[in-house]
């Protein structure tokens, strides 16, 4: 996220902690696409040089960048709008209505799954940049939840009193910082610096001021 203009939150600031312990610069790069798989085609052609943004490590995205040792593990979480549908206090609790995610994002697997089952109506697909859009939708009633990794789902509410979050779907999603297939070296320091702030203790310090 952003505030004032300054990059902020977890991997933002796991980021620069990495960038400080391997003594380069850190610049940022804001990425324009619509679906949040097509994140990774830059760093073949040099855009950036890795990828951290809440990234679950999957076969699929192993075939297409090379990811660090995992850092954090999380399970997706359902919101839903408890002025507008107080009794949905889980997903079972859906029918009929539909659900938002982001596309490219691995809630799209979860989404399908349940939606086989008949556990609601229908998906509304929003693109990357659109979760302000979904959560608007959420809370004028147009749709009736989101399902977004918790971390990020438990943030996006914040600013929503009519919102929250009921429920955790159970996919213990490792996240990774992604590179570029080949990119062994990189990565390799990457991941010595990473657990040089684990070992330190800077990494339970961004732990606890960013996800409480």
């Amino acid at each position: 996220m952003e505030e004032n203009g300054v990059a902020t939150g977890f991997d933002a600031a796991l980021m620069q902690a990495i960038c400080r312990r391997l003594g380069c610069g850190w610049r940022l790069v804001k990425y324009a696409g619509d679906d949040f798989n097509g994140i990774f085609a830059g760093l073949d052609d040099g855009t950036y040089d890795v990828v951290i943004s809440g990234t679950t490590i999957t076969p699929e995205r192993r075939r297409l960048a090379l990811f660090s040792d995992p850092y954090l593990e999380f399970d997706q979480a359902l919101i839903v709008n408890r002025v507008r549908t107080p009794a949905a206090t889980s997903i079972t609790e859906l029918k009929g209505q539909a659900v938002g995610i982001q596309t490219g994002n691995t809630s799209d697997a979860v989404a399908r799954r349940l939606l086989a089952e008949g556990a609601f109506a229908r998906i509304q697909y929003y693109p990357y940049h659109g979760i302000m859009t979904a959560l608007g939708d959420l809370v004028a009633g147009r749709i009736g939840a989101i399902i977004k990794l918790f971390p990020a789902a438990v943030c996006l509410v914040r600013p929503y009193p009519e919102l929250a979050v009921v429920e955790q779907i159970p996919t213990h999603e490792q996240l990774g910082i992604a590179f570029a297939l080949g990119n062994t070296t990189l990565c390799s320091t990457v991941n010595q610096a990473l657990m040089a702030i684990k070992q330190d203790g800077t990494f339970e310090t961004l732990c606890r001021r960013w996800l409480p």
